[in-house]
């Protein structure tokens, strides 16, 4: 039993019995036992960040978790964005999902000598992610203080690092810092000066907020109402806090020089030449009904060294784009690589809805500075246009398309300055493929900033999981752009988790962060050698060497106890599946455990992509919340397949029966191996996955118990769409309420545990949800338990909260599961 004292008087909280109707509606936060908190509170391992010119590496660790006392700061939520209005900081990771991380610790590493140095971070510092200069010789960061968020530059060679007086950042809307035509000046967004004191109620009308729709159809994505603007008051602090002056700052003396006028900047991005910006201001009016992503905007391109700005568009308020569409109008601006300043966009020909058939989906047109005369049309695209990766051959560009309906891909390789010459098709594949994934383009950064992709002659180059029946075993390859094929140059063993990082200043030589089930990541610098006669599928066809570069310790070592494997098998209609089983420290083969499944369902068109497995056994074990009831003595089924397979257009007609049918091959496999106790299984998931637990608990009974964090149970609180979903409730009503355990609350009696943030910002998961869920329960004589985790977002941040989800999910799976009477002897007791 774990005990916590109530912070009210004389009245002590027993977790293990807080199922009874008894309990206080208020308790301290519970803290799980000492061998679980240990593991929790561990630092998580660094993360690799190298330089463009391949000199050094940067290795970047975060902070754990941030105190309650910080994630409990006052904000502001304006339209889609959180603020802390104290020192105008985010209070919101993209997407609403957590609190923005500090970091805590930064070293640099000299490749070639495997010199480290500590960097100087600031005392009492929140620095967020650094970025690296394209020479290699800087990187800047953002710094959190009370007051508000500085700019900070760091010296690559020394460590040392200082601030940019006068430079009060401005990051409500992003694009906050970036390098401008090299590595001698940065382009910031700043909070303006002598902008007053922010708007209160007593400088706007208190009436009533008022909205119409005066006909005209459109579907909307499902935005949460508490986050979207709603009195004048709203609106004006969104103008106010969204206002920023942009400035270029001179990385050598740290003067800071405005340039243009305040607006209220959303995206901001310069041009290859360093002179030219392109610019996305926001615009009254503004909307109560979307998010500012919605908001009319004008796109500009303001010269710096000029201080003038050349209108691009001006585009409308976009409250009615279809669920998986696209505005209307230019859309997607972008920067040409490889020209001093010109910019490229896309615009829909379908009214940017994906229901409208016709020859093609978008066009995409290229216009050069001083952008006065007609754009040129560079592309028509068959289905939507994703985006152009530059090479340093002008004529050689990669237009990728992506087709939503038969969640397919189509690369093609471009000559944007003779688009009558027909293209080469590179790929045309199921974006769900994972077997044949060829991976991504390997970049490099240009000394003036910009990004192309890495050519050796004819040659690119590719990394990617490399995922197959086994696992995945990342790659790298080298494309022959003549002959369109390619050989790989590495492969991670089948013993390890070894992944392309980028190639280093030496010829021949690149970067790996490798990690094995024992060996925490570490970097290592590979060189490669001659051709081998492998003809293995898969293999590399070139020999390398490796030489250790850093020397992270692993900072839990009892957890290297914990043993897991790879598990394959079949649906009973044949598809294909897999989970990773971990057995606790100690275990003994042929022990029955009580044991917890975890899973996220996914959608694939197809039953040959849903089989493939993902993920690798060969990771360092590392335990999220769930995985730590290892260290309590229960087996996890992990990421165990649920795959929704069908049409993206109906696919979730028969989302319940793949779900119980994904559930019970999973439990009868695990039982088989004589691992698990058929008889003591939970069941855990977060998000959709959450809706998944629900779901099984109320229609099957191979589960004692639930644990839901952040779901969404009832579909028509979305009504126009969800996950893969793109009917509204009122084309697919009887969709919306089979998949919704809201509506099968009467047999939900097994045991759940509802878990949910206050403060959740995720479309279709707010807060209400659970509140709902738990009183539809309650009332039909379930068993359930809410916990609501105050100041808590989406993916939840503070060490107190967490330590009290583990210490709900232990309490409700030890009652629950471990220590449940035999099924038969429980159903007699109800």
């Amino acid at each position: 039993m774990h005990l916590r004292w109530n912070a009210r008087p004389a009245t002590f909280v027993a977790i293990v019995g807080l199922i009874c109707a008894s309990a206080p509606a208020f308790a301290d936060y519970a803290v799980p036992p000492a061998n679980l908190l240990k593991v929790l509170k561990a630092p998580p391992p660094p993360a690799p960040s190298m330089d463009p010119t391949g000199r050094r590496l940067l290795l970047i660790t975060s902070q754990t978790y941030p105190s309650i006392t910080r994630v409990a700061q006052p904000y502001l939520k304006l339209a889609g964005v959180r603020l802390e209005p104290r020192n105008r900081s985010r209070h919101d990771t993209p997407g609403g999902y957590g609190i923005p991380a500090c970091m805590s610790d930064f070293v640099l590493v000299d490749i070639a000598s495997g010199k480290e140095t500590q960097v100087a971070l600031p005392a009492k510092a929140c620095p967020g992610a650094a970025l690296w200069s394209p020479d290699g010789q800087r990187f800047a960061f953002q710094n959190v203080v009370d007051d508000s968020v500085e700019l900070w530059i760091g010296d690559a060679a020394t460590g040392q690092v200082h601030q940019v007086q006068g430079a009060r950042l401005n990051p409500i809307f992003g694009s906050t810092v970036q390098w401008l035509g090299g590595s001698k000046s940065l382009l910031v967004k700043l909070v303006p000066e002598h902008q007053g004191p922010a708007p209160t109620d007593a400088d706007t009308s208190s009436g009533p907020d008022v909205q119409e729709s005066l006909g005209g159809k459109g579907e909307s994505s499902t935005y949460e109402a508490r986050d979207t603007l709603s009195s004048a008051l709203d609106e004006a602090q969104f103008a106010y806090y969204g206002a920023s002056q942009l400035a270029v700052v001179d990385a050598d003396s740290g003067s800071v020089r405005p340039v243009g006028a305040p607006a209220l900047y959303n995206g901001v991005g310069a041009a290859p030449d360093g002179v030219h910006v392109l610019t996305e201001a926001i615009k009254p009016p503004f909307s109560h009904a979307v998010t500012y992503q919605r908001f009319a905007h004008d796109v500009a391109v303001l010269d710096v060294t000029a201080n003038t700005s050349t209108p691009i568009a001006s585009l409308p308020l976009a409250d009615r784009v279809p669920v998986r569409g696209v505005p209307e109008g230019p859309r997607d601006f972008d920067w040409r690589a490889t020209d001093p300043a010109t910019l490229v966009w896309a615009e829909a020909l379908d009214h940017g809805d994906w229901n409208v058939s016709v020859p093609a989906r978008d066009r995409v047109l290229m216009q050069a500075a001083p952008f006065k005369g007609k754009p040129t049309e560079i592309a028509r695209t068959a289905q939507r246009f994703d985006g152009l990766a530059w090479t340093a051959q002008p004529g050689v560009a990669f237009l990728d398309e992506d087709d939503a309906n038969r969640h397919w891909r189509h690369t093609t390789i471009v000559d944007v300055d003779h688009p009558k010459q027909p293209a080469r098709v590179l790929w045309d594949m199921s974006s769900d493929e994972r077997y044949g994934d060829p991976g991504g383009l390997v970049y490099r950064r240009l000394p003036n900033g910009a990004v192309i992709v890495r050519q050796d002659g004819d040659q690119v180059f590719l990394h990617g999981l490399g995922a197959s029946p086994q696992g995945d075993r990342p790659f790298l390859d080298r494309l022959d752009l003549k002959t369109l094929k390619s050989e790989r140059l590495f492969r991670s063993s089948a013993d390890s988790f070894e992944q392309f990082l980028g190639f280093s200043a030496q010829a021949g030589r690149f970067l790996t962060w490798h990690q094995s089930v024992i060996d925490p990541p570490n970097a290592f610098v590979r060189t490669l050698g001659e051709r081998t006669a492998s003809s293995a599928a898969g293999e590399a066809q070139y020999a390398s060497s490796a030489d250790q570069l850093t020397h992270v310790a692993d900072p839990t070592p009892e957890v290297r106890q914990i043993k897991k494997r790879l598990v394959t098998y079949k649906r009973a209609d044949g598809v294909d599946l897999s989970f990773t089983l971990y057995t606790p420290p100690g275990y003994k083969e042929g022990t029955r455990l009580p044991a917890i499944l975890y899973a996220y369902p996914a959608d694939f068109a197809s039953s040959e992509q849903a089989g493939q497995v993902s993920g690798s056994q060969q990771t360092f074990t590392r335990l999220p919340y769930y995985r730590l009831m290892l260290l309590a003595g229960y087996a996890i089924i992990d990421n165990a397949s649920f795959p929704i397979v069908g049409d993206p257009k109906t696919a979730y007609d028969t989302y319940l029966e793949q779900l119980e049918a994904d559930a019970k091959a999973a439990v009868d496999k695990a039982v088989e191996l004589g691992v698990v106790d058929r008889d003591r299984i939970g069941v855990t998931g977060h998000s959709h996955g959450a809706l998944m637990t629900a779901n099984l608990i109320a229609h099957t009974q191979l589960f004692r118990a639930g644990v839901a964090t952040s779901g969404s149970y009832n579909k028509t609180l979305t009504p126009f769409g969800f996950q893969n979903e793109r009917r509204s409730v009122w084309q697919a009503q009887d969709v919306y309420l089979k998949a919704s355990p809201f509506f099968s609350a009467d047999k939900l009696k097994l045991p759940l545990l509802l878990i949910h943030g206050e403060d959740d910002a995720n479309p279709g998961t707010e807060p209400i949800q659970s509140r709902k869920l738990f009183q539809a329960i309650r009332g039909n004589g379930g068993t359930t338990r809410l916990v609501m985790l105050p100041h808590e977002p989406h993916w939840y941040t503070a060490l107190e909260s967490n330590e009290q989800v583990v210490a709900e999910m232990l309490a409700w799976f030890d009652r629950y599961v471990k220590n449940a009477p035999p099924r038969k002897a429980a159903e007699a007791a109800h």
